[in-house]
């Protein structure tokens, strides 16, 4: 299939014998003696991007082009798209070097239209995973946040901002299950420390860019930063969560926040790690990916450091009345937040830093004043040992729809071939527990206790188990396919049979664990 690169051509599809366009007449032709285009991948008013194969390598492997057409051909657009052009291949092949984003392949000049030529990721984007799957659970949420986060901080730490993170610009590479984030068209780079009163990693921008919904007021503003990212991400999450886009939510009409707590099942902790990644005002919200990352390990802590708290938070007033939603979506008040952004330039930060720092102090004086209450008892008062269930009870209570089972002590119950997909087991006790065929599908075993646990041929596709001690657990013919193993103790832990497709797992991990020639790798090769 020849494919004519005339912008205003109604019908661009050719045989491969066409010299000429059937439709409009244009020359047809090989770009850059080199590349044949397939089909269109998508069109817009920037260009267009294609499916191509590069016939000068050896077996003509499949790239992406992508075309960037000047809406004139003014000498002075030309200049101004020939500097953004050569900026945004010189980002492209500079982030590119992430295995978790496409590398550029080539970039040129051809009859005033730009192209750059990047690796193609074969792979179903997250929007239509959710739309063929339905949404995820919290465990399921957390894989994500943990992948997507590690992305950011490599992109942020090269001085990047995205600007447009969205489920459709995200894929999951059918080779090896990871995310991929794609469409760098929008990216900020060259981040400048900008003088006076303002944010110190802001960068200023000529005009607005990102999707609606996805983006954060201060971006709508045209002053993102890497924080802006952060707010796109939880987004998406939400959109992960309930499979429904920012449009589709409720939205407080004089402070344009989305009301989106009663749409999802989560734990209370994970509520306010999103609550704070949604912040309208940048100034609230989490300043970095590592900060969002920090949050979540936080977990097992939290109800200590609840406690030792002097002071309570005070509940927010969510009784406005919600502003009618149109088909035209724009979030209510973002234009007006984004005014109020650009007229409080003036304003001085001290105060907040003042505050976060009180704040970081208290954290470790509560943190510390748990370390010492573990280790030590003066006033002989008895110590409140973690919540033990039996094996009725937690299934009465997961009948009943409850899924948070976290810290809880369930060592050496009987669970074998019951269902508990979704399950919140997170830095719970579960050595000895017999889980043989059990259905943990989407289940968070983060930081649990799973030593000389009974996990043979159970289902954990997709399981997070982030730091769990797995070691001496029968892990026979278990399906653990997207399973998310970061940092977990594997030592003496039996593989033989098991699944792990796609899983986050390292070979240094694998090694200290018994597999044989049935293991299916994360490769997907067996052996």
């Amino acid at each position: 299939m020849s494919y004519c690169f005339n912008p205003s051509c109604s019908h661009p599809q050719n045989p491969d014998s066409s010299q000429t366009c059937q439709s409009c007449g244009s020359q047809l032709i090989k770009l850059r003696d080199r590349y044949t285009v397939m089909r269109a991948l998508a069109q817009g008013g920037f260009g267009a991007t294609f499916l191509a194969k590069d016939d000068s390598l050896p077996g003509e492997p499949v790239c992406v082009i992508k075309q960037l057409r000047p809406t004139t051909n003014t000498p002075e657009v030309l200049i101004m798209a020939r500097e953004l052009f050569a900026r945004e291949a010189n980002t492209l092949g500079r982030i590119g070097n992430h295995p978790q984003v496409p590398r550029l392949l080539d970039y040129f000049e051809d009859n005033h239209q730009f192209y750059l030529v990047q690796e193609f990721v074969s792979g179903w984007t997250i929007q239509q995973e959710i739309k063929r799957n339905g949404p995820m659970s919290e465990a399921g949420v957390k894989q994500f946040l943990s992948e997507i986060l590690g992305i950011l901080q490599y992109i942020h730490s090269q001085q990047v901002i995205h600007r447009d993170i969205k489920p459709n610009n995200l894929i999951r590479r059918s080779e090896d299950g990871r995310l991929v984030l794609i469409d760098f068209g929008a990216v900020k780079n060259q981040v400048t420390h900008t003088l006076g009163n303002q944010h110190e990693n802001s960068a200023n921008t000529a005009f607005a860019v990102g999707t609606a919904g996805f983006a954060p007021p201060e971006q709508i503003a045209m002053r993102p930063v890497y924080a802006s990212d952060v707010y796109a991400v939880g987004i998406t999450c939400l959109y992960l969560l309930t499979g429904k886009s920012p449009k589709d939510f409720d939205y407080n009409s004089l402070t344009g926040e989305m009301h989106w707590e009663k749409e999802v099942h989560l734990s209370q902790h994970m509520i306010n790690v999103l609550k704070k990644m949604l912040e309208a005002s940048v100034r609230h919200r989490y300043q970095s990916a590592q900060d969002v990352l920090k949050a979540l390990e936080l977990e097992p802590y939290l109800d200590s450091i609840a406690k030792g708290m002097a002071t309570q938070p005070t509940k927010r007033n969510s009784s406005s009345s919600t502003q009618e939603r149109s088909n035209s979506y724009t979030a209510p008040s973002i234009a007006s937040r984004a005014e109020a952004i650009r007229a409080r330039r003036d304003k001085s930060p001290e105060t907040l830093g003042m505050a976060a720092t009180a704040t970081r102090q208290q954290l470790v004086t509560n943190k510390i004043g748990i370390a010492a209450t573990k280790t030590s008892n003066p006033s002989g008062s008895k110590v409140k040992e973690v919540s033990r269930m039996d094996s009725n009870s937690l299934l009465t209570a997961y009948v009943s729809g409850r899924r948070d089972f976290s810290s809880k002590d369930l060592s050496s119950l009987n669970l074998q071939e019951k269902n508990l997909s979704g399950i919140n087991c997170h830095a719970a006790k579960l050595g000895g527990t017999n889980l043989q065929k059990a259905n943990l599908c989407n289940s968070d075993f983060g930081q649990a206790n799973l030593n000389q646990a009974i996990l043979k041929d159970a289902k954990l596709s997709k399981a997070y188990l982030s730091h769990a001690d797995l070691s001496g657990a029968d892990l026979r013919g278990a399906d653990l396919s997207y399973a998310y193993l970061n940092n977990a103790n594997l030592r003496g832990a039996n593989l033989c049979g098991a699944i792990l497709t796609g899983a986050k797992v390292t070979d240094e991990q694998l090694a200290l664990a018994k597999t044989n020639w049935f293991t299916v790798r994360p490769n997907g090769k067996r052996g």
